[in-house]
């Protein structure tokens, strides 16, 4: 499945930047879908910086559903390497549900554009069903099935929202 979304600020694109890489844990409040997000660590290389993140969703999921809904498949761990030269940043996400089975990774850029920045972000999204364990193969096709559709339901719809969640943050905090 492909991941594809244009998401345009009308901020300067190295205030977009550094708030998408650096006020990460400020913009829960502004993403109704996030509940809480950890920084788990942060190594800077020059003009590189490299993060791993701990995301917890399903702040807007309805109680019905939360409980056929496990916890691990409302969170995920974003590993992104952030290239200030290129204002672009690639990244991979390790669900903690079925982690050896999805493949999620892509890349975002920031693109400076009259009185703002557009964002693309561009990814891809697979599950080997081959690789869900301790189930059997057919169930594990069906069980691949409903999680890619699931996880590809909420990726870009979750981009979007960080998108307008940086719109209202900088908004508020921008003089």
């Amino acid at each position: 499945m492909i991941i594809s979304t244009r998401t345009y600020l009308p901020f300067p694109r190295s205030l977009v930047f550094t708030t998408y890489r650096d006020r990460l844990s400020e913009l829960v409040p502004y993403m109704p879908n996030i509940q809480r997000i950890v920084i788990k660590s942060r190594q800077e290389r020059g003009e590189h910086i490299e993060q791993v993140n701990e995301w917890q969703g399903g702040g807007d999921v309805p109680a019905a559903a939360r409980s056929i809904l496990d916890e691990s498949m409302l969170s995920w761990t974003e590993h992104a390497l952030w290239d200030e030269t290129n204002f672009t940043t690639a990244w991979k996400i390790e669900t903690h549900a079925y982690t050896e089975a999805v493949l999620c990774k892509g890349h975002n850029r920031f693109l400076e554009q009259d009185q703002g920045t557009l964002i693309t972000s561009e990814g891809e999204l697979s599950i080997d069903s081959n690789k869900i364990k301790n189930v059997p193969s057919f169930i594990a096709k069906m069980v691949s099935g409903v999680v890619e559709d699931f996880l590809g339901k909420k990726i870009e719809p979750n981009l979007v929202q960080m998108g307008e969640g940086v719109h209202r943050y900088l908004k508020q905090h921008t003089p």
